[in-house]
């Protein structure tokens, strides 16, 4: 009887072991996806940045041009 029971427990360990290593595979997978995302939302936040300062670029000589027209009428 004590055989069968270490063979039974030997079967949960194992089962134990797979659906840790499984649970490892999805955390992985999980964790590959994430960086995935953090690297376009990085890539985007820096295209955002981008085209910000250029408006802010944009509108400062607009003001410029604003202040000059007012100056020479």
């Amino acid at each position: 009887m004590a055989a069968h029971d270490t063979v039974e427990r030997l079967h949960e360990l194992a089962a134990k072991v797979e659906r840790l290593a499984e649970t490892c595979r999805q955390l992985a997978e999980e964790n590959r996806l994430l960086r995935q995302s953090q690297e376009h939302l990085i890539g985007e936040r820096a295209q955002l940045l981008t085209r910000s300062e250029q408006a802010r670029s944009r509108v400062e000589a607009m003001i410029v041009r604003l202040k000059a027209m007012e100056h020479n009428p």
